[in-house]
């Protein structure tokens, strides 16, 4: 069996790698998330939030698969398994059963802001030790802040 290796110190490969897991449990854990507010919300703006909840979705798969490969491409294992990221979450829970619109919104701008939160936190992380890292965790900030900006405009 071969391993990964890549160019990075020791150090820098466990920082770095620190910060991509904690980016792959956030964007599993956020995908969940938005996507169990999308299939309970309702109320009058339904179909538009309905809908932009799919946007978060597909962005949090995106770039949770973009995240994992970068992982291994430095030699550390991802692990995105339902058990780590339960163990994992900073996200509490919504309610089971419909939920109104407005609210859907609020607790969906205050997750973003959340886990932007921990993604900026990455991104200061990985300046140092990994800069291709840290490109990539930019990215995830700032399409992750264009979702947050377009949901707190709807409160």
């Amino acid at each position: 069996m071969s391993a990964i290796r890549s160019p990075l110190s020791d150090e820098a490969r466990s920082v770095t790698g620190e910060a991509l897991q904690g980016a792959l449990v956030d964007l599993i854990d956020l995908s969940l998330f938005a996507k169990q507010l999308h299939w309970n919300v309702i109320g009058r703006n339904f179909r538009s939030v309905h809908r932009q909840l799919d946007e978060i979705v597909e962005l949090a798969r995106r770039y949770a698969d973009a995240v994992a490969e970068r992982a291994v491409a430095i030699g550390a294992n991802p692990d995105g398994q339902s058990s780590t990221v339960a163990r994992g979450t900073h996200l509490h829970g919504v309610e089971v059963g419909y939920l109104a619109d407005e609210k859907v919104v609020r607790l969906i701008a205050d997750v973003l802001a959340e886990v932007v939160t921990r993604m900026r936190i990455r991104m200061d992380a990985t300046e140092q030790p990994d800069p291709v890292t840290q490109d990539l965790v930019i990215d995830v900030v700032r399409e992750l802040e264009e979702q947050h900006w377009m949901f707190q405009a709807m409160v």
